[in-house]
This record gives C-alpha cells, sequence and structure tokens, in this order.
C-alpha cells in the first residue's frame, strides 16, 4: 500500500496529542533542522477553512499573509492573505477525487460523522539552502491541511500553472498521522497515496525512504521531547526569505576571500560567519529604514572589528562605516581604501562616542561587550546598537556567575540585555545562523524614554555601572521583556544608597579607571610559548610514570614475522599525573590557559586524553578518518610526514610500534625530511 513508515511513540508523560501538534509545527515553520538541504519555510498564509456543505469549500474564519517571520504585516495584507486562502483552498479542493474534496485512500479522509467542520491550512514556500546550478526553478509551495479530530496533517504540494492558478502535484501527497493504540503506546506514521509516482528533487522533496526513516524518527522524539528552549528561534526578527536570497548573493560574491586567506584561523568559518551576520545585518537595517522611512543607508563603527570583513562587506554593500581594533590583522591590507578600519584602543570614556553614528556593532567584541549598550546611549538618542556576545565579560573583567539555575550562557546574554534596559532600550533578542555555538544577538534600537530624559537615564548609567562594580550580588534577575520602570527604580534606589554623592554625580572623562582594555600583543598562553627543554622533561616524566605504572598493558606488535611485546603502560587521571610532578613545574603549568592538560594534548605524537585520563598513544590504533579531507589538509599532512622526530623510537624502552615506513614521524636523523609549512607561514606573513 501507501504506507512509508511507522514509529513506535510511548507516552509517559501525558505529551499526546499536544507534543504531536508542536512536532508538526517545527516540521512547518522549521524544516531545515530535519532536511539540511533547506534553509528555511516561509509561512505565506494560515487559517481556518471549512468542509462546506456539499463538499464547497467556504472562505477562511482566519488568516494570516505574510513573507515568512519577522515582518509584523498591516491589516490589508492579512484581508488579502485570507481572501488568497480562500480562493487556493476552494482550487485545491476542486482537484482531488473528481471534485468532491476526498482525499485518495489510503490516506485518512478529513472530517466524517460527529466531527467538526472546520480544518486549519497552512501555505508555506520551501526555501533552498543553496543556489540552483541550473535555471532558477519556481518557488515549492505546500498546502497543509491539519485536522485535530482524525489526528493527521496532509501536505499537498502545487505547482503554478500559465495562468497563475495552482495546481496539486498529486504524486508527492503525503500524510503524517497519529494513532493511539492503548493506554501509553501511540504511533506517528507517514501515507503517501502514491509512492510508485513519488518525485524526489533532492532538495524539497527527498526519497520516500528519508520521510520514513529520518523524518519519521525526528518526529516520533520532537513528540514526547519537546522542551521548551531558553533561546529564541532562529532568524525570529527578520525574513527568513529574503535572509536567504541576501545570504546566497553575499556568500557568492565573497566566497573567494576563503582562497586567500592570510590568517592562521579556519577561513571557512569565519568567512561564511561574516558573512552570515552581515546578511541579517542589511536585512534588519533594510526594515527599519521602512519603519522609520528613513532614505540613506545606516552607518555603523564595528567595535573590536577583528579581521575586519564584516566592515569590508558593509562598506561594499553601500553603508558607510568603519572598525576599530587593538591589534592591526595582516588581512586588512587585502580590503583596499574603500574599507575603512583603524588601530587603536576603545576606552570607554567621553572621548570614545560616536554622536554621528546610526549603529554599534559587536561582534565577539569580549571585555567591550557590556559597554557598547552605554557607548549607544551616550553617542546620540537615535544610536542603536547589535551584540553577538562571546566571552563573559562584566564591567571591570571576568563576569562571575550569580544564578545556579540557568546556565553560564544564558546568564551573561540576560546580564548584557539587563544592560540595554538600564541604558533605556527596548531590548530585542534572536538566533543567528552562523558556525558557532554562541550564536544568539541582543539589538537596541528603539528607546523607553522620550528625548527630554537624557540626563536621568544617563545618571541611571553612572548608578548602575558603579553599582556593578561595588557590589558582589546584584539580585535583580530580569530577562527580556520585563519592566523597564520597575527595573529602574530597584537599581538608582540600590546605588543611591552605597554610592558617594560625588562618584554619582560625575562620571569623568573614563567611566570606569579600573577598565582593561586587550593588550596590544597578544600572549600566547596555550603552553606553545613554554621552554621545549622544558615541555621535553614534562613529557618524558610523564611518559615514565605511565610506563612505570602497574599493572603494565603489553600489546603484541608484529613486525615482518616476529613477536615482540610493547609496552602501552597504565592510563592515570589528571589529579594523579599533577601529583607526580613537583610544585615549580605546576605552578608554571597554572599560569598557562589549561595548564598540564593542553601541555599533553600539544603532544600528541606521545598522549592520549580521554574523559580526564592519560594514556600512552598506541600509532597502531589510530584508524584513519572516514571522511575525505579537504585538499588544503591533505596537502599539509602530506608536507609534515617525517619532518618531525619520532618520540618512541627514542625513548620507549621497546622503540616504536610501527614500522619505519608505516610510521609518520622519523626513525633516526637520517630519515628527516625539511619542513615545507614553516616556508609557508613565512611566505604569507
Amino acid at each position: 500500500m501507501g504506507l512509508v513508515g511507522t514509529a513506535a511513540v510511548r507516552d509517559g508523560g501525558a505529551a499526546l496529542p499536544h507534543g504531536f501538534w508542536a512536532a508538526v509545527r517545527v516540521w512547518l515553520e522549521k524544516p531545515q533542522v530535519a532536511n539540511r538541504r533547506l534553509c528555511g519555510a516561509a509561512i505565506e498564509a494560515e487559517g481556518t477553512v471549512s468542509l462546506g456543505e456539499g463538499g464547497e469549500a467556504s472562505r477562511p474564519l482566519a488568516a494570516v499573509w505574510g513573507g515568512g517571520s519577522g515582518g509584523g504585516q498591516e491589516g490589508r495584507a492579512a484581508s488579502a492573505g485570507a481572501a488568497e486562502l480562500g480562493r487556493l483552498w476552494r482550487e485545491v479542493r476542486g482537484q482531488l477525487s473528481a471534485g468532491h474534496g476526498h482525499l485518495p485512500p489510503p490516506l485518512t479522509p478529513w472530517g466524517g460523522p460527529g466531527r467538526r467542520s472546520e480544518l486549519r491550512a497552512v501555505l508555506r514556500t520551501l526555501l533552498p539552502r543553496g543556489r540552483p546550478v541550473g535555471p532558477p526553478a519556481p518557488p515549492t509551495k505546500e498546502l497543509a491541511v491539519e485536522d485535530v479530530d482524525t489526528g493527521t496533517v496532509t501536505f499537498l504540494p502545487l505547482e503554478e500553472n500559465s495562468e497563475g492558478k495552482y495546481q496539486i502535484k498529486k504524486c508527492n501527497i503525503y500524510q503524517i498521522q497519529l494513532t493511539h493504540i492503548k493506554d501509553e503506546e501511540w504511533s506517528v506514521s507517514i501515507v503517501a497515496p502514491f509512492p510508485e509516482d513519488w518525485f524526489s528533487d533532492g532538495i524539497a522533496y527527498p526519497k520516500l525512504a528519508w520521510l520514513g526513516n529520518e523524518l519519521l524518527s525526528r518526529l516520533a522524539k520532537w513528540s514526547v521531547e519537546q522542551k521548551p528552549s531558553e533561546f529564541k528561534s532562529t532568524l525570529s526578527l527578520i525574513s527568513v526569505a529574503k535572509y536567504s536570497k541576501v545570504y546566497q548573493d553575499l556568500k557568492e560574491k565573497y566566497r573567494e576571500m576563503v582562497k586567500v586567506w592570510p590568517e592562521v584561523t579556519d577561513p571557512e568559518k569565519f568567512v561564511y560567519e561574516d558573512v552570515a551576520i552581515a546578511a541579517y545585518l542589511l536585512i534588519l537595517w533594510e526594515e527599519e529604514r521602512k519603519e522609520k522611512a528613513l532614505t540613506k543607508k545606516q552607518s555603523f563603527v564595528d567595535l573590536g572589528c577583528g579581521n575586519g570583513l564584516l566592515v569590508h562587506i558593509l562598506n561594499n554593500e553601500g553603508h558607510s562605516g568603519r572598525g576599530i581594533d587593538v591589534r592591526r590583522r595582516k588581512i586588512w591590507d587585502m580590503y583596499g581604501q574603500e574599507t575603512h578600519l583603524e588601530e587603536s584602543t576603545i576606552m570607554p570614556g567621553d572621548s570614545h562616542l560616536f554622536p554621528d553614528t546610526d549603529w554599534l556593532i559587536g561582534n565577539h567584541s569580549d571585555e567591550l561587550t557590556p559597554w557598547i549598550p552605554v557607548i549607544a546611549a551616550r553617542s546620540s538618542y537615535s544610536c542603536c546598537y547589535f551584540v553577538l556576545p562571546c566571552c563573559f565579560f562584566d564591567f571591570h573583567g571576568k563576569y562571575s556567575r550569580r544564578q545556579s539555575k540557568k546556565t553560564q550562557y544564558r546568564e551573561y546574554l540576560d546580564f548584557v540585555a539587563q544592560v540595554g534596559f538600564v541604558c533605556g532600550f527596548h531590548v530585542e533578542e534572536d538566533c543567528l545562523r552562523i558556525p558557532s555555538t554562541k550564536r544568539v544577538c541582543l539589538i537596541g534600537k528603539n528607546r523607553t524614554y522620550p528625548p527630554t530624559e537624557c540626563a536621568l537615564i544617563d545618571k541611571q548609567i553612572t548608578q548602575y555601572i558603579n553599582n556593578r562594580q561595588t557590589c558582589a550580588v546584584v539580585t535583580c534577575d530580569r530577562r527580556v521583556g520585563f519592566n523597564h520602570k520597575d527595573h529602574s527604580d530597584s537599581v538608582c534606589k540600590e546605588a543611591d544608597s552605597e554610592l558617594p554623592e560625588s562618584e554619582t554625580d560625575t562620571a569623568g572623562t573614563i567611566w570606569m579607571p579600573g577598565f582593561q582594555p586587550r593588550e596590544k600583543v597578544e600572549q600566547i598562553r596555550n603552553c606553545a610559548s613554554l621552554p621545549q627543554d622544558f615541555v621535553d622533561d614534562v613529557v618524558l616524566n610523564v611518559a615514565n610514570l605511565l610506563l612505570n605504572a602497574t599493572p603494565q598493558k603489553s600489546c603484541s606488535n608484529i613486525h615482518g614475522g616476529n613477536t615482540n611485546t610493547w609496552n602501552q603502560g597504565e592510563s592515570l587521571s589528571l589529579k594523579e599525573v599533577a601529583e607526580h610532578l613537583n610544585k615549580e613545574t605546576l605552578k608554571r603549568l597554572k599560569s598557562e590557559y589549561g595548564g598540564l592538560q593542553t601541555l599533553l594534548k600539544n603532544n600528541h605524537q606521545v598522549f592520549e586524553v580521554l574523559n580526564g585520563r592519560v594514556h600512552i598513544r598506541d600509532w597502531r590504533k589510530e584508524k584513519p578518518s572516514t571522511k575525505t579531507k579537504p585538499e588544503v589538509k591533505r596537502r599539509l599532512s602530506a608536507e609534515a610526514f617525517k619532518t618531525r622526530l619520532c618520540w618512541f623510537f627514542i625513548h620507549h624502552p621497546d622503540g616504536c610500534s610501527l614500522p619505519s615506513e608505516s610510521c609518520p614521524y622519523a626513525h633516526g636523523t637520517e630519515e628527516l625530511r625539511q619542513s615545507q609549512i614553516i616556508k609557508k607561514k613565512k611566505y604569507i606573513q
């Protein structure tokens, strides 16, 4: 028949049937979480439709029309959406089963005796992630029809004909069904009436096997494991459809940057991350121009701009602005004169205000992150800000946790949002689509107070900053959307009770004298700068400790028919290893980020650190990667072959576990090759 797949679901927490409809909603609104070849979906129209008398459809009772999320549509658009959905519903029903509106078997029919005569209809457009290879295909539209009584949602693919009318693509109709078996036992199924005619384009419509395996398993899991996320959905403030187009355009335009990237950082991550952030800002700013009837493109300053690529893209796309960073990067010279970048230290104070700038940007701006709302508020009444917090900093140094019930990331986001509220901004939160674990941005583009109250807000900001410095704990636990007036009063009262008169009245040129900006020359504290003889001594001591530990692990070592036992040693916890090192060594290691663990991991040839335990690495057990390495990494591996001496050949009592021809390291100085990697790095610099 047409059964694509069935998944048994056990509901011990009374999540069903509500959890099923929540799972369907995820598939409707965010199909990209299951189908990675999609960028998302734009909900074009949504409303209640009637089965009507004699198979006729009535006008929707309610509908919303729009181009996706983030839009806030006008009443006329909603009315147009209702009319469009009603017309579409009548057309579609007339194409089913000789015009009687019946679904083809084995799909569960809509309605029935004793059931409601209303259904929920959602019209969506599926947005592909990449550009098509050939000529652009028309957008893929679907009408999803939900029937709560029967526990089904039916997906009707639509194709537009030359007359502008939609026809059902019957070969790709499918239905998701929820069935209650007994007690806690349920099942989720996917059914397609014409499986033999199913057309897969590999993007919007994968193969039926994918629906029956991947999609079905996810729907079953989501139905009973729906947990409220502590973060917003991605791209909740802008149109997903617009973002998809702008992102693809920018990605195509700046993809060559990956090939010429001179920094030591991963080019694909940084280039495509900045492209995604630029696409988001361009759409956000376009919407702001429409809302505020602006004709000129917004200006900006990127504080802590790093490699400057975001500034370069925004300048190229017509926005005047500049980037400031404490340290110049090699890539700056590649951008040209149209990209404005400055090497300068930013000290939060009266000398670093930007009264003629529309937007301040803080993209992973570290110690400047909490200061950016403050600088924006004091620069001008019209200045807005965008921050993408990463490392956790307070006004005066590292941020200290105060809410054990929250994740550290969530708590820090709440703190940065709170700063924005104190500064008088309506703070909005969104989640970007970037290759990073820190993807949540905070946006302040509207004020909570009239221009006449600027002096009052400025005093409130000063009090709040000083209070953060003098008080170890601030008990206010505020999330995005709390009452600004109540919070302002509490901050002012706390600060007034604890600060001298002189400190609240004068802000001074520098707002916090104890502020520590990033150092101009970046300190390397990952054990890479330690003297080589010190590192060699630690490696030898730890290796001997593992080799001499009891009981010893011996592995057979077969070379050319001769069987030997190769001592693999014992595994010890990092704590046990540290207890055997002298105090001076430990003190020196503690001054490095990561300490002992980092040093051991850096010496990948000798050690393997897994789950906090240290092992001697046995190179015979190293499995080749199942993934095909990029050409650059393959070339680097070939260039590094036999360029370093084998530690085991020199120091291990049983020698190397591999024969010379199999070991990537040199068995003696006569096998050493000159490294080509060092020459390449010098050439780049």
